[in-house]
């Protein structure tokens, strides 16, 4: 579904409504895909996986100078205002205590699961300047991620991609000795099973097209990686907190996208458990979508400055 532009973050460039002459001059081809809908609105169809594709590759050109973004029709097309949401509460976090945002290359961030897309590190650089470094199980993802950065080559020496070749792992074989992370941030596989991220997939399908499409659109497609999980979000992210506690004093804040409201009890129970100094849980309204970001620190306050 198009984002409700008024409910995203203050800094959040797509606030206002998309001005679709300025992003067909980006890529001219979504031309085809524009219409004026009932409210006399220009819009796209949002169950049209192409339509979509080409708005990102427009929306990634025209406000962030990504050349050339594309994804194989297999894998998760991301909204990319509700993308940027995440990248500015992350800045907001960091901008704690702090006389402003932090920019630059001296800030580091962690992209768990970066997917083909590569969506966070592009946005979170072109956004504030930071450092990124996008960590992926599946090679097939990293390639395509690897192709972007080849087609924007001021970006080879800010975004790195590293394979976590470990299923069951998630920082373990990614931070090494010596490495520094200001942030790391992830949005977890949601379902539980292929089949139930297919029935997700379906009732998005259906709000979409209000109709009873039997058929799961390939904009809400996605490799088994980026949809589910064994466990789901809970198990995912258990492991994470779990893990995080052993590279406590290499990430200054831990973050994640939590989608369901009733697992917060759990893992911030979780983080009492690891003896996490300081979390945080920041909601994301996106429309009528909610989300939260759940954040997770065991720097001592006094020691933080010492991070940027």
């Amino acid at each position: 579904m198009p984002t409700e532009k008024s409910s995203l973050h203050a800094r959040n460039l797509h606030r206002d409504p998309y001005d679709f002459d300025q992003l067909i001059s980006c890529v001219p081809e979504l031309k085809h895909y524009v219409f004026i809908n009932s409210y006399q609105t220009a819009t796209i169809n949002f169950s049209i996986p192409k339509a979509v594709k080409l708005l990102n590759k427009a929306l990634l050109l025209h406000f962030y100078n990504v050349k050339n973004w594309d994804i194989p029709d297999t894998n998760l097309c991301p909204p990319i205002p509700g993308r940027a949401d995440y990248v500015h509460y992350i800045a907001d976090l960091l901008g704690e205590h702090r006389s402003e945002i932090p920019t630059g290359n001296s800030i580091s961030g962690l992209d768990i699961g970066t997917g083909a897309n590569l969506v966070y590190p592009l946005l979170a650089h072109r956004s504030y300047g930071w450092k990124m470094l996008g960590t992926d199980i599946s090679q097939d993802s990293l390639e395509n991620a690897q192709r972007i950065l080849d087609d924007n080559p001021d970006l080879s020496s800010v975004i790195q991609l590293k394979p976590q070749p470990d299923s069951h792992h998630i920082f373990k074989n990614i931070i090494e000795a010596g490495d520094r992370f200001t942030f790391s941030m992830c949005n977890p596989p949601f379902h539980d099973s292929e089949e139930s991220a297919l029935k997700g997939n379906l009732r998005k399908t259906k709000n979409i097209r209000k109709s009873k499409s039997q058929k799961v659109l390939l904009n809400f497609g996605g490799q088994q990686s980026e949809l589910w999980c064994e466990g789901g979000e809970i198990a995912f992210i258990t492991k994470m907190i779990e893990e995080s506690a052993q590279y406590s004093s290499q990430v200054l804040w831990f973050t994640c996208l939590v989608s369901k409201k009733d697992n917060l009890y759990k893992l911030t129970t979780l983080l009492k458990k690891v003896k996490a100094l300081e979390v945080k849980t920041i909601d994301m309204a996106q429309g009528q979508k909610i989300s939260r970001m759940l954040a997770w620190t065991f720097v001592p306050q006094k020691d933080r400055k010492d991070w940027f």
